[in-house]
């Protein structure tokens, strides 16, 4: 059975209005993140927003920042930094699995 496009947590499924009654937030908060790149949510083809599993989980996590007083800027940075040390841990453990091999 093929997978179905909610199986996929980066499958584009959810306006702009069901993410922000799901995480009980203003529309306009949604918006302006996506204004600041704080989040990047794929655009239908009449350019309305859509999120995926994978953004919601962002935004949820934004939100707990915002809430504790950091700045859009301030965690537009701690998210790139995230993202970064996510990929430099990749990096590490596929090094060390050549190593391994190596040996």
């Amino acid at each position: 059975m093929a997978d179905l496009p909610f199986d996929d947590e980066y499958a584009p499924l959810y306006s702009l209005g069901q993410v922000a009654e799901m995480l009980q937030v203003q529309q306009a908060y949604l918006r302006r993140l996506d204004q600041h790149d704080v989040i990047s949510p794929s655009r239908s083809s009449g350019g309305q927003r859509r999120y995926s599993r994978r953004d919601i989980m962002i935004v949820q996590h934004v939100t707990r920042m915002a809430d504790e007083g950091m700045t859009l800027i301030a965690i537009r940075r701690i998210l790139e930094l995230e993202r970064e040390l996510t990929e430099l841990r990749r990096q590490l453990k596929e090094a060390r699995e050549r190593i391994r091999e190596l040996e």
